[in-house]
């Protein structure tokens, strides 16, 4: 599963509580893709670690890295792909609360919507077409597909 959304949306989070109900486990990409110096991997090293972390037979994949990006091998491998369609202002509000963040984040979170998503709709239609994708909108929409997949997942075995 792979997990995207602007920055404050809550995808970690999702992620924590998909992975404790599942017992899949989750690896918060930002954790992986940025240096100590806040310096992103190039791309060449990080569609390698994807690979390698897509390789697994069953996982939780959290990050949307933006303009950094590179979603390719992630995508390639997901069966199920969700997107935090959230309100600007909602992710900004709680990435205000969570930390400091750099001026080329904020900037991808308040053009997220109209720059980014069409990028990652065209992305997914190129290399996960088989893939189900899920949005959701509102935090409720969110806690109805945690039961929904969480529930798939207990049943499956």
């Amino acid at each position: 599963m792979v997990i995207l959304g602007p920055g404050g949306a809550g995808k970690s989070t999702f992620a924590a509580t998909l992975a404790e109900m599942t017992r899949l486990p989750s690896v918060e990409l930002d954790s992986l893709f940025w240096d100590p110096d806040r310096r992103p991997t190039p791309p060449e090293k990080w569609a390698a670690i994807q690979e390698d972390l897509a390789s697994k037979l069953m996982w939780i994949l959290d990050g949307d890295l933006g303009p950094y990006d590179v979603l390719e091998p992630r995508l390639r491998a997901a069966d199920t792909i969700v997107i935090l369609d959230f309100s600007p202002w909602r992710s900004g509000w709680r990435a205000l609360r969570r930390s400091r963040e750099r001026l080329d984040f904020w900037r991808w979170v308040w053009t997220w919507r109209r720059a980014y998503r069409p990028l990652l709709m065209a992305s997914i239609a190129n290399c996960a077409s088989g893939a189900e994708v899920h949005m959701p909108h509102t935090p409720r929409d969110l806690d109805r597909l945690a039961k929904r997949l969480t529930g798939a997942a207990n049943s499956s075995g």
